[in-house]
This record gives structure tokens, C-alpha cells and sequence, in this order.
């Protein structure tokens, strides 16, 4: 659900709240008229913060801020920018011209459906229209730390990481192989950084999630690629055997295991969920990590409609100083649909023999040339 329908669905809220307070205001010890009822924490049967259900984190808050820009943005430049999206929204959602022109051969360089030739158009986009609100702030970025917003620089070891991979893809086309495709497009990872960890917004589509919760355990299930990250929590101590005052900690998977979306261990700090995640697959590089990448993520619930999500990259060999961003997850209403992204597809396998069908009319032709 979108940000401006969760501000409805609060507001009716706080209607029914005020109503509820009025009927009871001879009562001596119900609160002011005019003070909603404090919001209580809803818990699991074990006493834990329930975070279960449909959640969002689609925002028009990017990952960075422009330099030298502050945190917290004003009221007004936020309803200007809010505004604008939304006029943007109404102006591409009009009719197209059926007299319109064909666009030009390999696209006409703009960004777009029509500068690529094909594509989707504004009418399946849905990045969100609200930014993102923590703490009662309009965030002009999701980083928080360091404080100008931005991803700290790249380590010389990182950045020769990348100078390998570049010269190990030397002479190889994009399309000569089906595993030089970037894993989204495979359908083997969720687009950008959705499923994490971090879980961050992808602002194209599907940036929706829903938690299940048990115990042992917690399950969050990415709309986007219809990825399922498991995350392992120690159990109640009461039901183990010599257990102490703590939840026995479930054991770290060996090193050299390293799954899609890494070996995600949780424990509870009071009302927050803490999530060290480490042991990422080798082709899941976030930003560029390495094997040493560990990311650390806190849910906490702070209101009947938002979880706040905060997540810490930390990677010596990568990053020259740890970043930590907040993300703010928005309560929706709306189901979570899986993402059949290869289902009687066969875009991968012709773009690949399209591909091969062009080096052979080429390759056809420069000997015909060499004939002549």
C-alpha cells in the first residue's frame, strides 16, 4: 500500500480513537478528551514483539544524499518533491498519441521505454510517493552514518578486485553466456539490494515483504523474485535442556557454506531484533564486498504501522569505515504476489540466439567483403 494511503488509514484511526474517547469522557480515570490511547506492543505467545505481517519499504528517499545536503529536510520542500511525483504520475498516466512516430532504430538515447526500445512504462512502475519518515523526520537519505549521507570510499585492495573481474570479462560479450546476465535478470536474486541483506528499496516495483514469526525462527518472505530469507534465532531457554538465562545461540554455518542471502543469526535486545548476517554467496556482491562482508540489521517496532529497520555494513577489505543506514517499513494491506519471472519466459534464451544469429550474419558478410 502506498504512502499516502497509510496516512488515511492512520488518520481514520485517530477519527475512531477521539470517538471512542468522547463516549467515555465522564469516566475519572479514562485520559483527556482529546488524548488517543498510547499504543501498546503487540507480542508473540513467547512475549517477543510481534513483527508479523505485509510490510513495505518503497520510499522516494534515495540510499544517498547530494553533497553537502542536510539529514532532515523541511515540510515544504517535501510536499514540493512529493507534489511533483505525483504530477509526474497524472502527466505520464494520459493517453498516448496513436499518430506518434516509431522510434528510431536503436533507440534515441533517452531514458526510458523509448530510448532503449521497449520496456515498461510508468503504468507497472511503483517506487513509492511518500519520503521516508523516522522519528517524525523527512529523511533526505536512507545513510545515516557517516554523516554526509554517503557510501564511504573504496579500499585499493576492492578496487582491484574490480580491475580482475574487468579483465577476466576482457573480450567476452555480455551476451555470450547465459551466466554473464546479472542475476535479476536470471531471476535468481531480487533486483538491487531487496532481499539483503540490507533489505533496501529497489525504486522500480514490488518492494514488499511479509513476516512470519515463530520462536526458533523468523521468515521474511521478498515479493521481488519471491526470494525467502530464514533467520535463526535462539529458542526459549526453558525448553532446553541445562539452559541458562540466555536463548542458546544457533552455531554459525562453516565458512566455506555460503548461501544465497548469507547465514542469518538473530537474538532479541529488549524489544529489538538484532540480525548479524554473514557468509554471503560469492556472486551476491553488495556494492562491490568481499568474502568478509557481515551486515548487521535492527527491527524494532515503533508503531502500530512501522517497523524501523536499521542495518550496518561493515567490510574492512571493501569499505574504508563501516556505513549504517534506517529505513522506515510501512504497514500495508495489500496481498504479496509471487513473482513468477521465468515462467514461459523465453526472453534469455533469444536474446542469447539473437545474439549468436547476428555474429553469423556478420561473420557472412565480412567474408562475402573479403571475396570481393
Amino acid at each position: 500500500m502506498t504512502a499516502h494511503r497509510l496516512s488515511r488509514t492512520a488518520f481514520g484511526f485517530a477519527i475512531l480513537a477521539l470517538a471512542a474517547l468522547g463516549m467515555h469522557a465522564s469516566t475519572a480515570a479514562q485520559a483527556p478528551a482529546g488524548i488517543a490511547k498510547p499504543w501498546t506492543m503487540p507480542r508473540t505467545p513467547d512475549g517477543k514483539p510481534d513483527l508479523q505481517g505485509n510490510w513495505t519499504n518503497a520510499t522516494l528517499t534515495p540510499l544517498e544524499r547530494a553533497e553537502g545536503a542536510p539529514l532532515v529536510m523541511p515540510k515544504e520542500q517535501v510536499a514540493k518533491m512529493e507534489k511533483n511525483f505525483a504530477d509526474r504520475v497524472e502527466r505520464l498516466a494520459q493517453d498516448s498519441d496513436p499518430n506518434r512516430p516509431a522510434p528510431p532504430k536503436g533507440g534515441d538515447g533517452s531514458t526510458g521505454a523509448a530510448g532503449m526500445v521497449g520496456g515498461y512504462n510508468n503504468f507497472w512502475i511503483d517506487p513509492g510517493d511518500r519520503i521516508a519518515v523516522v522519528n517524525g523526520e523527512y529523511r533526505a537519505s536512507l545513510i545515516v552514518d557517516p554523516p554526509n549521507g554517503r557510501v564511504p570510499p573504496t579500499t585499493p585492495e576492492a578496487r582491484e578486485r574490480t580491475q580482475a573481474r574487468l579483465a577476466l570479462m576482457k573480450g567476452r560479450g555480455q551476451y555470450d553466456h547465459p551466466e554473464l546476465r546479472p542475476l535479476a535478470e536470471r531471476c535468481l536474486m531480487s533486483f538491487g539490494s531487496n532481499a539483503g541483506p540490507p533489505m533496501l528499496p529497489n525504486y522500480f516495483y514490488n518492494n514488499n515483504y511479509q513476516i512470519v514469526q515463530t520462536r526458533d525462527h523468523i521468515m521474511i518472505l521478498v515479493e521481488m523474485v519471491h526470494d525467502v530469507r530464514v533467520i535463526r534465532i535462539g529458542g526459549d531457554p526453558s525448553t532446553r535442556s541445562g539452559s541458562g538465562p540466555t536463548a542458546a545461540k544457533p552455531e554459525r554455518m562453516p565458512k566455506h557454506v555460503r548461501p544465497w542471502m548469507g547465514d542469518s543469526i538473530g537474538r532479541w535486545e529488549a524489544d529489538t531484533l538484532v540480525v548479524e548476517t554473514t557468509n554471503f554467496h560469492p556472486l551476491q556482491q553488495f556494492r562491490g564486498a568481499s568474502e568478509n562482508l557481515k551486515v548487521t540489521e535492527r527491527f524494532t517496532r515503533t508503531g502500530p504501522d512501522q517497523i524501523l529497520y536499521k542495518f550496518t555494513i561493515e567490510d574492512p577489505t571493501t569499505f574504508t569505515a563501516p556505513w549504517s543506514g534506517e529505513v522506515p517499513f510501512n504497514r500495508t494491506d495489500e496481498l504479496i504476489y509471487e513473482y513468477a519471472c521465468h515462467e514461459g519466459n523465453y526472453a534469455l534464451s533469444n536474446v542469447l540466439s539473437g545474439e549468436r544469429n547476428r555474429e553469423q550474419r556478420e561473420a557472412e558478410k565480412k567474408k562475402t567483403q573479403q571475396q570481393q
